[in-house]
C-alpha cells in the first residue's frame, strides 16, 4: 500500500493478520508503483507458473503446485480451499464499472423512486461515478452527474476543459509527490479504464480544498453524529456547491456516496 495512507488503515489490516508492504507513491509506469507491486506479489504468492487469469487484468494464484482444475468438482473444491494470491486491478478491471452499472445504480434509482436530480461522487478508480452515472443517465437525461475532486488531482480539469492537468504540475512547480492533499481514496492524475467509460456522462466538476474537506468532516461529527473520512466530506461539500450554484430550494434530490 502507498506509505502516505492513513495509519489507521494499516493498523486495521495488521490486526486482521495481514502482512503490509509500504511503498512510495510513484508513476503508474514505475515498477515500484504499488499497483505493479501488488500484481507481482499475487504472482509470487503461489504457483506463478499457472496463474489463473480472469479477463485481461485479474490474477488469481494458489499455493498448490498443481495445474488449476476447472472440470473436476472435487479437485476444484480442494484447490479452492488453499490460500490464494488475488490481484483485482480495480483501476482497470471493468468489473468495477459493471457492478455499479448493474447493481448500485439500479438500487439508487429504486430507493429514490426515480426522483433524482443529481448524483455527486469523487473518483479514485472511477468505477463508482462512471457506473452509477451511466446507468442513471439511461433512466433520465435531466439528471446531473457531478465530480467532486480534491486538490492535486487532474480529473477536475479533464471534465471542465478536456485536459488532464493540475496547476500544481505546471512547469517549474511540479512537486516531488504528485498529489499533495490530506484527502484519501479519490483524486488521480491519470485516466483509468473505469473513469473513461463514464467520462462522457459527467456534466460538471467541483474542486474541493483540504480546508473545505476538513471543515465538513468536523461539522458532520458535531452536528450529525457521522464520523466520516475525507473523501466523503469532499462529496458533501460538492453537493452544497451544486445546490448553491443551481439555486435549488424546491426539494430537489441530490444523491452521493459516503
Amino acid at each position: 500500500m502507498p506509505d502516505d495512507v492513513a495509519d489507521e488503515k494499516a493498523k486495521t489490516l495488521l490486526a486482521l493478520g495481514a502482512n503490509i508492504e509500504k511503498v512510495r507513491p510513484a508513476s503508474i509506469v514505475d515498477k515500484k508503483q504499488f499497483v505493479n507491486l501488488a500484481r507481482q506479489r499475487a504472482l509470487e504468492f503461489g504457483n506463478a507458473l499457472n496463474p489463473i487469469m480472469i479477463g485481461a487484468d485479474t490474477i488469481v494464484t494458489t499455493d498448490t503446485h498443481d495445474t488449476p482444475v476447472f472440470n473436476d468438482p472435487f479437485a476444484e473444491e480442494e484447490q479452492n480451499q488453499k490460500p490464494r494470491g488475488f490481484f483485482a486491478d480495480q483501476f482497470e478491471n471493468r468489473s468495477n464499472f459493471d457492478t455499479h452499472y448493474e447493481e448500485t445504480g439500479p438500487e439508487i434509482w429504486r430507493q429514490t423512486n426515480g426522483r433524482i436530480d443529481a448524483f455527486v461522487s469523487g473518483s479514485g478508480t472511477g468505477g463508482t461515478i462512471s457506473g452509477i452515472g451511466r446507468f442513471l443517465k439511461t433512466m433520465t437525461h435531466d439528471l446531473k452527474v457531478i465530480l467532486a475532486d480534491p486538490e492535486g488531482s487532474g480529473l477536475y480539469n479533464k471534465v471542465k476543459y478536456g485536459v488532464m492537468f493540475d496547476p500544481k504540475e505546471a512547469e517549474g512547480t511540479k512537486r516531488r509527490h504528485q498529489v499533495d492533499t490530506v484527502v484519501e481514496g479519490i483524486g488521480i492524475n491519470r485516466l483509468t479504464k473505469n473513469f473513461q467509460m463514464g467520462l462522457p456522462t459527467i456534466d460538471d466538476a467541483f474542486r474541493i480544498t483540504d480546508k473545505e474537506a476538513v471543515a465538513m468532516s468536523r461539522y458532520l461529527v458535531q452536528n450529525d453524529g457521522l464520523f466520516l473520512g475525507s473523501s466523503s466530506a469532499c462529496n458533501l461539500v460538492a453537493c452544497i456547491k451544486l445546490a448553491k450554484q443551481m439555486k435549488w430550494k424546491e426539494k430537489q434530490v441530490i444523491v452521493t456516496i459516503l
